[in-house]
Protein backbone atom coordinates (compact mmCIF):
# COMPACT_ATOMS: atom_id res chain seq x y z
CA UNK A 1 0.00 0.00 0.00
CA UNK A 2 0.92 3.54 -0.39
CA UNK A 3 0.94 6.76 1.49
CA UNK A 4 -0.51 9.52 -0.05
CA UNK A 5 0.80 8.29 -3.51
CA UNK A 6 3.75 7.42 -2.49
CA UNK A 7 5.14 4.27 -3.43
CA UNK A 8 6.05 1.25 -0.77
CA UNK A 9 8.28 -1.29 -1.99
CA UNK A 10 6.82 -4.91 -1.40
CA UNK A 11 3.35 -4.34 -0.78
CA UNK A 12 0.03 -4.78 -2.66
CA UNK A 13 -1.46 -1.63 -3.69
CA UNK A 14 -5.12 -1.11 -4.94
CA UNK A 15 -5.69 -0.36 -8.52
CA UNK A 16 -6.31 2.87 -9.51
CA UNK A 17 -7.09 2.06 -13.51
CA UNK A 18 -8.19 -0.85 -12.98
CA UNK A 19 -11.88 -2.38 -12.79
CA UNK A 20 -12.30 -2.51 -8.98
CA UNK A 21 -12.72 -5.84 -7.47
CA UNK A 22 -16.56 -6.89 -5.89
CA UNK A 23 -14.65 -6.68 -2.40
CA UNK A 24 -11.39 -5.68 -0.65
CA UNK A 25 -10.51 -6.25 3.13
CA UNK A 26 -7.44 -3.90 4.42
CA UNK A 27 -6.27 -5.69 7.44
CA UNK A 28 -3.34 -4.93 9.70
CA UNK A 29 -2.27 -2.48 12.75
CA UNK A 30 -0.93 0.71 10.08
CA UNK A 31 -3.71 2.72 10.54
CA UNK A 32 -2.46 5.20 8.28
CA UNK A 33 -2.56 2.42 5.26
CA UNK A 34 -5.89 1.59 6.06
CA UNK A 35 -6.99 4.96 6.10
CA UNK A 36 -5.38 5.54 2.35
CA UNK A 37 -6.93 2.34 1.54
CA UNK A 38 -10.37 3.91 2.48
CA UNK A 39 -9.54 7.33 0.60
CA UNK A 40 -8.50 5.69 -3.02
CA UNK A 41 -11.68 3.94 -2.98
CA UNK A 42 -13.73 7.24 -1.97
CA UNK A 43 -11.96 8.74 -4.51
CA UNK A 44 -13.31 6.53 -7.54
CA UNK A 45 -16.57 7.51 -6.48
CA UNK A 46 -15.80 11.45 -7.78
CA UNK A 47 -17.28 14.50 -6.89
CA UNK A 48 -20.92 13.19 -8.38
CA UNK A 49 -23.81 14.81 -6.26
CA UNK A 50 -25.04 11.28 -5.78
CA UNK A 51 -22.08 10.74 -3.80
CA UNK A 52 -24.02 10.54 -0.37
CA UNK A 53 -26.43 7.86 -2.40
CA UNK A 54 -23.73 5.53 -3.23
CA UNK A 55 -21.66 5.55 -0.43
CA UNK A 56 -22.57 3.64 2.66
CA UNK A 57 -20.05 3.62 5.71
CA UNK A 58 -21.09 1.33 8.66
CA UNK A 59 -18.49 0.30 11.80
CA UNK A 60 -19.07 -3.34 13.37
CA UNK A 61 -21.46 -3.32 16.50
CA UNK A 62 -24.55 -3.93 17.80
CA UNK A 63 -26.28 -1.96 15.61
CA UNK A 64 -25.12 -2.91 12.19
CA UNK A 65 -27.74 -5.56 12.04
CA UNK A 66 -27.13 -8.39 8.72
CA UNK A 67 -30.25 -8.11 6.78
CA UNK A 68 -29.66 -4.25 6.79
CA UNK A 69 -26.14 -4.31 5.23
CA UNK A 70 -27.12 -7.12 2.94
CA UNK A 71 -30.24 -4.95 1.62
CA UNK A 72 -27.37 -2.05 1.06
CA UNK A 73 -24.87 -4.23 -0.46
CA UNK A 74 -27.73 -5.23 -3.19
CA UNK A 75 -28.81 -1.50 -3.80
CA UNK A 76 -27.73 -0.50 -7.49
CA UNK A 77 -25.87 2.56 -7.74
CA UNK A 78 -27.32 6.10 -8.99
CA UNK A 79 -25.76 7.67 -11.69
CA UNK A 80 -22.18 6.06 -10.89
CA UNK A 81 -20.36 3.01 -12.10
CA UNK A 82 -20.61 1.79 -8.30
CA UNK A 83 -22.08 1.59 -5.23
CA UNK A 84 -19.68 1.61 -2.25
CA UNK A 85 -19.70 -0.02 1.09
CA UNK A 86 -17.46 0.33 3.89
CA UNK A 87 -17.24 -1.65 7.60
CA UNK A 88 -14.62 -0.48 9.62
CA UNK A 89 -13.61 -2.80 12.42
CA UNK A 90 -15.07 -6.05 10.85
CA UNK A 91 -12.36 -7.94 13.09
CA UNK A 92 -15.80 -7.09 15.40
CA UNK A 93 -18.32 -8.11 13.39
CA UNK A 94 -21.05 -10.45 15.03
CA UNK A 95 -21.14 -13.78 13.82
CA UNK A 96 -24.04 -13.53 11.88
CA UNK A 97 -23.21 -10.30 10.21
CA UNK A 98 -19.75 -12.29 9.33
CA UNK A 99 -21.87 -14.98 7.68
CA UNK A 100 -23.72 -13.22 5.90
CA UNK A 101 -21.14 -11.38 4.20
CA UNK A 102 -19.48 -14.72 3.45
CA UNK A 103 -22.70 -15.83 1.95
CA UNK A 104 -23.06 -12.84 -0.24
CA UNK A 105 -19.51 -12.64 -1.62
CA UNK A 106 -20.35 -16.19 -3.21
CA UNK A 107 -22.27 -14.37 -5.63
CA UNK A 108 -21.79 -10.64 -4.87
CA UNK A 109 -23.38 -7.83 -6.81
CA UNK A 110 -21.26 -6.86 -9.64
CA UNK A 111 -22.50 -3.03 -8.91
CA UNK A 112 -21.52 -2.44 -5.24
CA UNK A 113 -17.94 -2.50 -4.00
CA UNK A 114 -17.14 -4.25 -0.18
CA UNK A 115 -14.58 -2.41 1.66
CA UNK A 116 -14.15 -4.44 4.84
CA UNK A 117 -11.48 -2.31 7.47
CA UNK A 118 -9.60 -4.28 10.41
CA UNK A 119 -6.86 -3.86 12.62
CA UNK A 120 -6.65 -7.75 12.53
CA UNK A 121 -8.67 -10.87 10.98
CA UNK A 122 -7.22 -14.06 10.90
CA UNK A 123 -6.35 -15.92 7.72
CA UNK A 124 -8.12 -18.91 9.10
CA UNK A 125 -11.48 -17.01 9.22
CA UNK A 126 -13.64 -17.95 7.04
CA UNK A 127 -14.42 -14.16 6.25
CA UNK A 128 -10.90 -13.80 5.38
CA UNK A 129 -10.54 -16.61 3.06
CA UNK A 130 -14.29 -15.71 1.52
CA UNK A 131 -12.39 -12.14 0.58
CA UNK A 132 -9.39 -13.90 -0.59
CA UNK A 133 -11.12 -15.55 -3.08
CA UNK A 134 -12.71 -12.50 -4.93
CA UNK A 135 -9.09 -12.21 -6.13
CA UNK A 136 -5.14 -12.01 -5.80
CA UNK A 137 -5.11 -8.24 -4.78
CA UNK A 138 -8.48 -8.34 -2.69
CA UNK A 139 -6.65 -8.58 0.89
CA UNK A 140 -4.47 -5.50 1.09
CA UNK A 141 -1.88 -6.04 3.59
CA UNK A 142 -1.44 -2.82 5.91
CA UNK A 143 0.80 -4.77 8.63
CA UNK A 144 3.31 -1.69 10.00
CA UNK A 145 6.58 -1.38 9.64
CA UNK A 146 9.18 -2.81 11.81
CA UNK A 147 10.66 0.41 14.22
CA UNK A 148 13.86 0.39 12.85
CA UNK A 149 12.49 0.82 9.04
CA UNK A 150 10.00 3.84 10.46
CA UNK A 151 12.26 6.83 9.72
CA UNK A 152 12.91 5.48 6.03
CA UNK A 153 9.34 5.03 5.91
CA UNK A 154 9.42 9.01 7.39
CA UNK A 155 11.09 10.45 4.83
CA UNK A 156 9.26 9.07 1.96
CA UNK A 157 6.08 10.20 3.18
CA UNK A 158 7.28 13.67 4.23
CA UNK A 159 7.44 14.31 0.28
CA UNK A 160 3.85 13.91 0.38
CA UNK A 161 3.48 16.92 2.26
CA UNK A 162 6.12 19.26 -0.36
CA UNK A 163 9.34 18.61 1.90
CA UNK A 164 11.99 16.75 2.98
CA UNK A 165 13.68 15.79 6.53
CA UNK A 166 16.93 14.60 7.18
CA UNK A 167 17.76 11.26 8.59
CA UNK A 168 18.62 12.77 12.11
CA UNK A 169 15.21 14.43 12.06
CA UNK A 170 13.05 10.86 11.30
CA UNK A 171 14.86 9.02 13.59
CA UNK A 172 14.36 11.56 16.24
CA UNK A 173 10.41 12.22 15.06
CA UNK A 174 9.82 8.60 15.43
CA UNK A 175 11.53 8.16 18.99
CA UNK A 176 8.98 11.39 20.40
CA UNK A 177 6.37 10.24 18.82
CA UNK A 178 6.16 6.30 18.90
CA UNK A 179 5.13 4.13 15.98
CA UNK A 180 1.75 4.97 14.86
CA UNK A 181 1.76 6.53 11.02
CA UNK A 182 -0.89 8.44 11.62
CA UNK A 183 0.15 10.44 14.46
CA UNK A 184 3.53 10.79 12.27
CA UNK A 185 2.03 11.87 9.72
CA UNK A 186 0.05 14.89 11.54
CA UNK A 187 3.03 15.60 12.73
CA UNK A 188 4.80 15.89 9.51
CA UNK A 189 1.86 17.90 8.19
CA UNK A 190 2.37 20.55 10.77
CA UNK A 191 6.40 20.60 10.19
CA UNK A 192 5.94 20.72 6.53
CA UNK A 193 3.79 24.00 7.15
CA UNK A 194 6.08 25.35 9.78
CA UNK A 195 9.03 25.06 7.60
CA UNK A 196 7.68 26.05 4.44
CA UNK A 197 10.10 28.40 3.31
CA UNK A 198 12.81 26.25 4.05
CA UNK A 199 11.80 23.06 2.47
CA UNK A 200 13.51 21.03 5.24
CA UNK A 201 12.30 19.41 8.24
CA UNK A 202 15.73 19.65 10.09
CA UNK A 203 16.67 18.03 13.84
CA UNK A 204 16.41 21.68 15.00
CA UNK A 205 12.40 21.52 13.96
CA UNK A 206 11.84 18.35 15.43
CA UNK A 207 13.38 19.32 18.85
CA UNK A 208 11.59 22.53 18.80
CA UNK A 209 8.67 22.03 17.68
CA UNK A 210 7.24 18.27 18.56
CA UNK A 211 6.92 17.54 22.15
CA UNK A 212 7.58 13.93 23.43
CA UNK A 213 4.89 11.69 23.76
CA UNK A 214 5.77 8.28 23.62
CA UNK A 215 8.13 6.47 25.85
CA UNK A 216 11.71 6.28 25.64
CA UNK A 217 12.67 2.86 24.81
CA UNK A 218 15.88 1.45 26.24
CA UNK A 219 17.31 0.63 23.13
CA UNK A 220 16.91 4.29 21.42
CA UNK A 221 19.45 4.91 24.69
CA UNK A 222 21.73 2.06 23.70
CA UNK A 223 21.70 3.73 20.09
CA UNK A 224 23.20 7.00 21.42
CA UNK A 225 25.94 5.54 23.83
CA UNK A 226 26.86 3.95 21.09
CA UNK A 227 26.67 6.86 18.59
CA UNK A 228 29.14 8.36 21.60
CA UNK A 229 26.25 11.34 21.33
CA UNK A 230 26.97 12.88 24.63
CA UNK A 231 23.80 15.19 24.54
CA UNK A 232 21.31 12.25 23.16
CA UNK A 233 22.46 10.02 25.50
CA UNK A 234 21.94 11.95 28.72
CA UNK A 235 18.83 13.59 27.34
CA UNK A 236 17.57 10.01 26.66
CA UNK A 237 18.16 8.79 30.51
CA UNK A 238 16.94 12.05 31.78
CA UNK A 239 13.51 10.60 30.44
CA UNK A 240 13.76 7.12 31.39
CA UNK A 241 11.80 6.92 34.76
CA UNK A 242 10.15 4.07 34.53
CA UNK A 243 13.95 2.32 33.97
CA UNK A 244 16.46 1.57 36.97
CA UNK A 245 19.92 2.34 36.23
CA UNK A 246 20.83 -1.12 37.27
CA UNK A 247 18.56 -2.83 34.18
CA UNK A 248 20.31 0.17 32.16
CA UNK A 249 23.50 -1.20 33.06
CA UNK A 250 23.16 -4.70 32.21
CA UNK A 251 21.32 -3.69 28.59
CA UNK A 252 24.61 -1.20 28.01
CA UNK A 253 27.07 -3.70 29.26
CA UNK A 254 25.51 -6.27 26.40
CA UNK A 255 25.73 -3.84 23.83
CA UNK A 256 29.54 -2.97 25.12
CA UNK A 257 30.09 -6.26 24.54
CA UNK A 258 28.35 -7.23 21.21
CA UNK A 259 30.74 -4.08 20.04
CA UNK A 260 33.72 -5.59 21.10
CA UNK A 261 32.52 -9.05 19.29
CA UNK A 262 32.03 -6.62 15.88
CA UNK A 263 35.43 -5.36 16.56
CA UNK A 264 37.23 -9.05 16.41
CA UNK A 265 35.40 -10.15 13.73
CA UNK A 266 35.78 -7.24 11.44
CA UNK A 267 39.92 -7.38 12.42
CA UNK A 268 39.73 -10.81 11.06
CA UNK A 269 37.60 -10.22 8.29
CA UNK A 270 34.84 -12.35 9.30
CA UNK A 271 32.27 -8.85 9.88
CA UNK A 272 29.54 -11.09 7.81
CA UNK A 273 28.89 -13.62 10.98
CA UNK A 274 28.64 -11.09 13.60
CA UNK A 275 24.63 -11.65 13.44
CA UNK A 276 25.05 -15.77 13.46
CA UNK A 277 27.85 -15.18 15.88
CA UNK A 278 25.51 -13.02 18.17
CA UNK A 279 22.70 -15.67 17.47
CA UNK A 280 20.78 -12.25 16.58
CA UNK A 281 18.81 -11.09 13.13
CA UNK A 282 20.52 -9.27 10.74
CA UNK A 283 18.51 -5.98 11.12
CA UNK A 284 19.42 -5.88 14.93
CA UNK A 285 23.08 -5.62 14.52
CA UNK A 286 22.61 -3.41 11.11
CA UNK A 287 24.75 -0.79 12.94
CA UNK A 288 27.45 -2.76 14.86
CA UNK A 289 30.10 -2.70 12.46
CA UNK A 290 30.16 1.14 12.32
CA UNK A 291 29.24 1.63 16.14
CA UNK A 292 32.48 -0.11 16.54
CA UNK A 293 34.96 1.43 14.49
CA UNK A 294 33.93 4.68 16.73
CA UNK A 295 35.56 2.82 19.65
CA UNK A 296 39.14 1.78 20.04
CA UNK A 297 39.16 -1.97 21.69
CA UNK A 298 41.37 0.20 24.47
CA UNK A 299 38.26 1.92 25.25
CA UNK A 300 35.73 -0.99 25.04
CA UNK A 301 37.35 -3.21 27.03
CA UNK A 302 37.74 0.09 29.38
CA UNK A 303 34.17 0.75 29.62
CA UNK A 304 33.07 -3.01 30.29
CA UNK A 305 36.05 -2.38 33.69
CA UNK A 306 34.09 0.87 34.70
CA UNK A 307 30.88 -1.69 34.64
CA UNK A 308 32.54 -3.17 37.48
CA UNK A 309 32.99 -0.02 39.71
CA UNK A 310 29.05 1.32 38.74
CA UNK A 311 27.55 -1.54 39.40
CA UNK A 312 28.99 -1.77 43.08
CA UNK A 313 27.62 1.46 43.44
CA UNK A 314 24.38 1.08 41.93
CA UNK A 315 24.00 -2.19 44.13
CA UNK A 316 25.38 -0.37 47.60
CA UNK A 317 24.25 2.92 49.59
CA UNK A 318 26.37 5.22 47.66
CA UNK A 319 24.60 7.74 44.68
CA UNK A 320 23.88 4.97 42.09
CA UNK A 321 22.15 7.31 39.36
CA UNK A 322 24.77 9.42 39.69
CA UNK A 323 27.63 6.78 38.93
CA UNK A 324 25.90 5.48 36.32
CA UNK A 325 25.46 8.84 34.65
CA UNK A 326 29.55 9.31 35.13
CA UNK A 327 29.98 5.59 33.40
CA UNK A 328 27.96 6.61 30.31
CA UNK A 329 29.67 10.09 30.19
CA UNK A 330 33.59 8.00 30.59
CA UNK A 331 31.70 5.90 27.18
CA UNK A 332 30.64 8.68 24.80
Amino acid sequence: MNYHGVRQKGSQRMPTDAKLLSAYLAVGADELKRQTVVRRLKARLGDDPMVSFNLDEQTAGPSLAADDLLVSLDTMPFGSDFRLVIVHGAEKLAKDVSEAIVGYLAGPNPDTVLCLEATSLPRSTRLYKAVAKVGPRAVIDCSPKKRWELPKLVRSMAVAHGTTISEAAAKELVSRVGESTVYLDTQLETLAALTRQAGVITLADVEGHVARTAEVKPWDFLDAVSERDAKRALGLLALMDAASPLALESLLCTRIRELVCAKALEARGEGALLAQTLGKQAWQVKNHQRWARGFTERELVSALAGAVACERQLKGSGDGEAAFRAWVLSIV
